[in-house]
């Protein structure tokens, strides 16, 4: 099928419009979301690399008037959303625009969600029913436009925020997070270098076969997932080889988005080990996915054999066994050029006794198929620091 072609539109709940060239036609959107003077959050290197022109130039066109936010970190932080909702409220915004990966459209979700609050944001991390406590009403709407296939945010109910003062990743959640609108314009990912495509696409891939993996009934994630890894495995290494691969950006597009979808069933030891390293050592997100899927494969290994199994047979890799699937895998990671030690990171021996901690503190330990303990948690992290995999 040519993806490159066509024009979609799904609700997921998210209103999702899925067409190459789609953002700039976000006047149109802003119309549709009613947001008539947004706030747009951009990376300060798309405007650079004059990516988010088209975009740009469809506000003008629509007389829309905006602003820019750019001043903040790869891996945003409380004072990032802080900075962000003053410059919000200052210009007397109404709405978001965010343009970038995971990590701008989590920051624009947490300052649409901040303006509604007298709290202070960390009181609404995903715990228990904390949720809860957030002023439901006043909460801004948010139009996404994902530039990598990575994290699907644009689909999600949460956003990764770095805490300055613990400097732990948490995840703030409510179901009105949700982004009103998402643009999938592939167009916007054919200037991803090779290595962030590689890293991006690794992190979708993640996603879907964790919440697979993740124990509990949810017919509906499961079959988005498998779908999901489905597009990801005919595409990854095509998008990879040839970033100008349109219709491969398209299907690695919709993949990370499906990714999104399916993790609402939970997600696992490779997210929870992650996410530490992330906060320590500002590593990129999915490339410590990357490193870490093997390692965390092997300590749920046995746990999920039939899981394992059904997934080899729907991708329809040779032998249809669970080894199978981890084969393909270690072979996709080294066909990626992804490192498989976190030495690479700068992670060393000293920082495991900390990211022990941190990890099994993490909201994703909790749905890992097999129970994360601190002991378990070093050794995986040891054996990843050399290298050490065995099934």
């Amino acid at each position: 099928m040519d993806l490159a072609s066509l024009t979609q539109t799904w609700t997921y709940p998210t209103k999702i419009h899925f067409s190459c060239g789609s953002s700039k036609k976000i006047g149109v959107f802003c119309e549709e979301a009613e947001i008539l003077k947004p706030l747009v959050v951009v990376d300060h290197q798309l405007i650079k690399n004059n990516l988010i022109n088209p975009v740009i130039n469809s506000l003008i066109t629509y007389k829309i008037p905006f602003e820019l936010f750019t001043e903040f970190e790869e891996n945003p932080t409380d004072e990032s959303v802080s900075n962000g909702l003053k410059s919000f409220r200052k210009n007397n915004h109404d709405g978001l625009i965010a343009i970038g990966g995971g990590s701008t459209i989590d920051l624009a979700k947490a300052i649409a969600f901040m303006d509604a609050q007298s709290r202070p944001i960390f009181d609404f991390e995903d715990r228990f029913d904390w949720w809860r406590r957030a002023n439901s009403k006043g909460i801004r709407r948010v139009i996404a436009i994902p530039t990598t296939a990575g994290t699907g945010s644009e689909v999600g109910r949460a956003a990764v925020i770095k805490d300055t003062k613990d400097l732990r990743k948490k995840l703030v959640f409510h179901p009105n997070m949700l982004p009103v609108i998402a643009i999938l314009d592939a167009e916007l990912t054919i200037g991803l270098p090779k290595q962030i495509t590689a890293a991006t696409g690794i992190d979708a891939l993640v996603h879907n076969l964790e919440s697979y993996l993740a124990p509990g009934y949810h017919p509906i994630a499961d079959g988005v997932a498998l779908e999901g890894l489905k597009l990801i495995k005919n595409n990854i290494e095509k998008a990879f080889q040839n970033g100008d691969n349109l219709n491969a950006r398209c299907a690695m597009l919709v993949g990370s988005t499906m990714g999104a979808i399916a993790f609402q069933k939970g997600l696992g030891g490779i997210h929870a080990l992650s996410h530490p390293i992330g906060s320590l050592l500002n590593s990129h997100h999915g490339l410590t996915n990357a490193i870490l899927l093997r390692y965390v494969l092997a300590y749920n290994y046995t746990e999920v054999l039939e899981q394992l199994a059904c997934i080899a047979r729907y991708l329809n890799l040779e032998g249809g066994e669970p080894k199978s699937l981890v084969e393909w895998l270690i072979n996709l990671l080294e066909t990626l050029e992804m490192p498989n030690k976190l030495s690479s990171l700068g992670v060393d021996e000293t920082h495991i006794p900390e990211l022990t901690k941190m990890a099994i503190n993490d909201q994703a330990a909790a749905s890992n198929p097999r129970p994360l303990e601190a002991s378990i948690v070093s050794s995986i992290y040891n054996d990843a620091l050399q290298g050490k995999f065995k099934l």
